[in-house]
């Protein structure tokens, strides 16, 4: 059983499953004592101190909140990786995402059409040009991390329940199909064989182990779509250049064309540009977020990168489980 639990482990980690190994999920616990979340605490209000005292010597009030919760959230993520033992599965996560964008992209080539369609009818209108133009950048980016967080919330709500309709399905097929291939293969089958075994005995996945899979879910589908955003973002300062005027510019953001401020050899894009397309783009993350998971067409396409591999970390701990109890 040692050497099987040993290559179990090491599967799970390797898969970014940290939390389905006994000592990982020991060292998270001591991670979320409340010494040391003060500690992290006190780190956070130095940084905002820090980033309020920028601020203020610079005169641009509007970056200070900005500042920190951009600080805030490496922070926070730095802390995840580190103490909370997360690393594999941010690690693992990126590179599925990465390894997977043949399947984003079918994905995506269904998704943007439509919705550039709609958001270029905000693009080509004055107001938005007026309204992210007269924005402080530090103001414009707390937009885009309000949007960005309104997405992470929306997934938080609704991933919990793509874990809990998996953990339903698991019976003797399940097992084994999900097994096959792993060091937990031959166990599956022989799980699946043993009638005095019910496999939902061990399904129900709770605790550090549910988040587990959850995060896991939540940063693919992060990954995902920030890649999106950023295909619209590239879109809309292309789009820009070619069709957006100086002249044009100028008058829908009530100046002269003297001050835009261009790029140096293409004289089109402007901050103003940059300014809208960047904000057009969360938008659009935003709206695709909320798309993908509540629309049924794309919803099949959004999990379909990961399905596969959740249903074979809820089988495989199923079997892990068992396989200890009887030891």
């Amino acid at each position: 059983m040692t050497g099987d639990r040993t290559a179990v482990e090491a599967w799970f980690l390797a898969h970014g499953l940290p939390y389905f190994v006994a000592e990982e999920r020991a060292a998270a616990r001591a991670g979320l004592r409340p010494r040391r979340l003060l500690s992290l605490a006190a780190v956070l209000v130095v940084l905002a101190a820090g980033a309020g005292a920028l601020a203020w010597a610079s005169e641009s009030y509007a970056a200070g909140p900005a500042l920190w919760l951009s600080v805030a959230g490496l922070g926070l993520l730095w802390y995840a990786s580190t103490a909370l033992h997360a690393r594999p599965i941010l690690g693992f996560a990126l590179s599925r995402t990465l390894g997977s964008l043949r399947f984003v992209a079918p994905m995506a080539s269904r998704a943007l059409p439509l919705l550039l369609v709609f958001v270029t009818f905000l693009f080509v209108n004055a107001e938005a040009w007026e309204m992210t133009t007269n924005l402080p950048f530090g103001l414009l980016w707390v937009t885009v991390l309000l949007m960005f967080g309104l997405a992470v919330l929306f997934l938080l709500t609704r991933l919990p329940e793509e874990v809990d309709r998996v953990d339903d399905e698991v019976d003797d097929a399940f097992l084994v199909r999900a097994c096959a291939g792993t060091p937990l293969e031959a166990a599956s089958r022989e799980m699946a064989a043993d009638p005095g075994i019910d496999p939902q005995d061990h399904a129900q996945v709770t605790g550090f182990e549910r988040w587990n899979l959850i995060l896991v879910l939540l940063v693919i589908q992060t990954v995902q779509v920030l890649l999106l955003s950023i295909t619209v973002f590239a879109f809309f300062m292309l789009f820009g250049s070619l069709v957006m005027e100086p002249e044009t510019q100028a008058s829908w953001i009530g100046k002269d064309v003297s001050d835009l401020r261009n790029a140096p050899l293409i004289s089109s894009v402007s901050v103003s540009l940059m300014k809208v397309s960047l904000f057009l783009a969360s938008f659009s993350g935003f709206y695709f977020t909320v798309s993908a998971v509540t629309d049924e067409t794309y919803r099949r396409q959004f999990f379909s990168v990961v399905e596969s591999q959740l249903e074979r970390a809820v089988g495989m701990r199923a079997v892990y489980l068992a396989m200890r109890e009887r030891s």
